[in-house]
């Protein structure tokens, strides 16, 4: 698998996506591209579409034109119950927020997400330990998420968005709730999971975070693609 640069494989194709809201247009005939192995930032001002097109790639909304294909599948052809399997097993997301369940602990959160899936209850904790260790938050297994710090709980968030081994990482602003401090420490776990193949889509205002993490850049100004350009990351 070819990582820094991706490889042929698409794995997300958009194709004229429009998605209006009332008389406001949020996506303005959206066309892109993201190939295997890509890590892809998406900039732009508020308001100017980049969580619109994060959650057409989810499969949380849907366009009033155009189509949406994320490995091979339309999602556009997907019902409720269709899509909601969709986000289980294909993607995995990190929000701004974590977006942790207070009453679970943080290996219970991660957890979750497999046996969700239909995975057992067993092989569900043993993966989200393994999970927890390689992303270093394995001593606070037992911990809830109100007792761990925003670099911890960003972890566990991206540990629970691996769960299930995603085609495709949505991020969404990853780093906006933590300090300085911690938002490198996950700067650098999102730069080595794309290293070792895993396909990313971020979502930011921080210049530092494309700069850092992503392979290309794409740009948005007032639902369209505004312009976009290849990034050369440190080796």
């Amino acid at each position: 698998m070819t990582t820094e640069n991706g490889s042929d494989q698409v794995v997300v194709r958009l194709d004229g996506v429009r998605k209006e809201y009332g008389q406001s247009v949020a996506l303005d005939g959206v066309s892109m591209e993201i190939r295997e192995g890509e890590a892809v930032a998406v900039m732009g001002p508020s308001g100017c579409g980049k969580s619109t097109l994060l959650n057409m790639i989810a499969g949380l909304d849907r366009p009033t034109a155009g189509s949406v294909n994320v490995h091979g599948e339309e999602l556009g052809s997907l019902n409720e119950t269709g899509l909601a399997l969709y986000r289980r097993r294909r993607i995995g997301m990190v929000f701004q927020f974590f977006n942790l369940l207070d009453d679970l602990t943080a290996l219970d959160n991660v957890a979750l997400a497999g046996q969700l899936s239909g995975t057992s209850a067993r092989q569900s904790r043993k993966r989200a330990l393994d999970l927890l260790g390689e992303l270093g938050v394995a001593d606070q297994r037992n911990n809830y998420p109100a007792t761990l710090s925003g670099g911890q709980r960003q972890r566990v968030a991206v540990a629970r968005a691996l769960m299930n081994k995603p085609s495709l990482l949505l991020a969404d602003e990853p780093t906006g709730a933590l300090d300085s401090s911690s938002g490198e420490q996950v700067m650098n776990l999102l730069l080595d999971l794309n290293r070792i193949g895993q396909t990313l889509l971020i979502v930011t205002h921080d210049p530092r975070l494309a700069e850092r993490c992503a392979t290309r850049l794409i740009e948005f100004e007032d639902g369209r693609i505004a312009r976009e350009k290849v990034l050369e990351r440190a080796a």
